[in-house]
């Protein structure tokens, strides 16, 4: 294969990369996960010359992200591709891929979520989904957005879950797909809106799943799904 033809391959797969992360981010908004330009999205991607993480632009709404232009930045934050600004939640993406195989990452400001946040430093086991996230759901605590401190409390909210909220500010899930990061995400939202519903009812409290019930269901989800 020419340099020329390695480029084109190159581009190729960066391009089909950037469009499904483009399709995910507005995904987002129109199922109400986001509002406005908050929340962002990225994608692990190899390449020949290493690996790349395409991520949205910060301040840009979704729909007036085109396809054609890729933004991306290598592991160490450094900006490779597009001329736009990296999301201002970069340190949060690169702190996931550095220390996981993640493949994606998707971080919403969902209503359920958040507001459940605030209210607890782990998210009751309502449901049995929470073993998809790897177990309970830990909230990290609060920093100010942006920052290594944030990203920090994230990463350890995270040990050994795919998914975790955020205090005072959303939800983080990854996976090994943008397809799967994106499931997690919004089953992380209907959980804390289970859980906020059912808490809800006066003079009753919801009936809640042991750690144990939890992992059993872990175990059964590894075969769960098609056969490959």
């Amino acid at each position: 294969m020419t340099r020329q033809q390695e480029q084109g391959q190159r581009q190729d797969v960066i391009g089909r990369a950037w469009a499904d992360l483009v399709a995910t981010a507005r995904r987002t908004a129109a199922d109400g996960l986001v509002v406005g330009t908050s929340g962002n999205v990225s994608v692990r991607v190899s390449t020949e010359d290493g690996e790349l993480v395409l991520v949205t632009p910060s301040g840009v709404p979704y729909e007036r992200l085109g396809t054609e232009a890729p933004l991306a930045v290598g592991l160490d934050g450094r900006q490779l591709l597009g001329e736009l600004t990296p999301t201002s939640e970069l340190p949060l993406h690169l702190e996931i891929y550095r220390a996981t195989d993640a493949a994606a990452v998707v971080h919403t400001h969902a209503v359920h979520a958040t507001a459940v946040s605030t209210l607890v430093t782990e998210l009751p086991l309502i449901h049995y989904m929470a073993a998809a996230l790897g177990g309970p759901v830990r909230v990290a605590p609060y920093a100010l957005y942006g920052t290594d401190e944030l990203a920090a409390n994230m990463l350890r909210a995270l040990a050994d879950r795919t998914g975790c909220l955020l205090q005072n500010h959303g939800t983080v899930a990854y996976g090994a797909s943008l397809d799967q990061a994106y499931d997690r995400t919004a089953q992380l939202e209907w959980m804390c809106r289970v859980w906020l519903t059912a808490s809800s009812v006066p003079g009753h409290e919801p009936s809640l799943l042991s750690r144990a019930q939890v992992d059993e269901v872990r175990d059964k989800l590894r075969s769960y799904g098609q056969p490959r």
